[in-house]
């Protein structure tokens, strides 16, 4: 049950004709994966961002794992990710044996440092994985640059930036391909869910392929075939069509949305600047050329203590802050990688830093001043 009188990190809410096409699924008689919905998603991404092809997928880290799959990631490939990012980023590559190389991240925007890419290149390296954090582009110039010299694949972990531009280009449409999600914390969801997004028409057919269990189904329902097969390594990224359902009503208020979201965001910013330029607290950096998709909203307090004080504090007023990620050069996983202390030193600070403040699709003004209220009782 939901608590009214707290305040949560995020709480996920149906805004438009969520229900009503759920219960049209239904009546489709049609409601697992590939449904009317689903290609009803499928399109508008396409015919938004003008891509080769969009898939829907059960959820984020299955559009990461297709892209693995479809660049045929073997054992002893070397992929370039952010330190800082959620484990599904490489996790897609470290099931088909590849071996993570860990990047810092830059200061300002907490994006992939590009002016360490280039060092850390070898003739093992199969892809780069920008992450555009907090839907901020990263400098996706100097990336492809670099990538298009050695000739690597750039793959884009799009899951914070649908919306977002990079010098106005769409956030998801510089790398061959890139993968979205619509987790419930995300500004468009339907509870668990993603997308591979498709820039480059060769990766098409073999997508469809890999999502259909390997067979040529999708073929099949087109009339190109007359029965389908078992073609190639697959699995099952299929989502209902009734999740589906829920997320096309989204998308069809991706205005109203993103609107309410730019609003939240530039409340947190303009009412906390005074405060945290007192504090020394660091507020998100956006820059000229970023359009930015407004995801979230994050403070950098000055230590570890400082930031745990401030999440004890909001909670004893019934209010959520969380941390984000943990370097993953240091966790367990990433130091049987070799990874040490000190390799990462920016995402090491960062991540002892940075709280992120309740964020929604219906929060209300009263919410926000609440939230307000207490950072500024907040005694350093």
């Amino acid at each position: 049950m939901i608590d009214k009188n707290n305040i949560p990190f995020n709480r996920p809410v149906a805004l438009g004709n969520e229900l009503e096409y759920m219960a049209q699924a239904i009546a489709n008689g049609h409601i697992s994966g590939d449904g009317y919905y689903t290609k009803e998603c499928q399109h508008f991404l396409e015919q938004k961002f003008g891509l080769s092809k969009a898939l829907l997928t059960t959820a984020c880290t299955h559009a990461l794992e297709m892209m693995a799959l479809l660049l045929d990631i073997q054992p002893g490939d070397e992929v370039i990710i952010p330190d800082f990012t959620f484990v599904s980023t490489i996790n897609a590559f470290v099931l088909r044996g590849a071996k993570p190389v860990f990047i810092d991240i830059r200061p300002d925007t907490l994006n992939l440092d590009e002016t360490r890419l280039e060092s850390l290149i070898t003739n093992r390296t199969r892809a780069i994985v920008p992450v555009h954090y907090a839907g901020v582009g990263c400098e996706m110039d100097a990336i492809m640059e670099v990538a298009n010299r050695h000739g690597i694949p750039v793959l884009e972990d799009n899951a914070h930036g649908l919306f977002g531009k990079y010098r106005d280009k769409w956030l998801g449409t510089f790398g061959v391909m890139a993968s979205q999600s619509f987790h419930e914390t995300k500004n468009f969801t339907c509870g668990e869910g993603g997308a591979l997004l498709i820039n480059d028409q060769q990766y098409v057919e073999r997508a469809e392929i890999i999502r259909e269990k390997g067979t040529n189904r999708s073929r099949f329902y087109r009339g190109q075939v007359d029965k389908y097969t078992w073609v190639d390594i697959g699995s099952s990224f299929l989502p209902s069509d009734i999740l589906a359902a829920f997320l096309f009503a989204q998308l069809e208020n991706y205005k109203k949305i993103q609107e309410h979201r730019e609003s939240v965001w530039r409340f947190y910013h303009d009412q906390l600047r005074d405060w945290a330029e007192k504090h020394g607290v660091r507020m998100p950096f956006v820059p000229d050329h970023c359009q930015q998709a407004y995801h979230m909203f994050y403070l950098l307090l000055p230590t570890l203590e400082l930031r745990q004080g401030l999440i004890d504090h909001l909670a004893q007023s019934g209010i959520k802050g969380v941390f984000h990620y943990l370097p993953l050069h240091l966790s367990d996983m990433g130091t049987r990688f070799g990874g040490k202390p000190g390799d990462c030193p920016v995402t090491e600070r960062v991540s002892d830093q940075l709280i992120r403040l309740p964020y929604y699709n219906a929060m209300s003004s009263e919410e926000l001043e609440r939230v307000l209220d207490s950072i500024l009782e907040y005694r350093f």
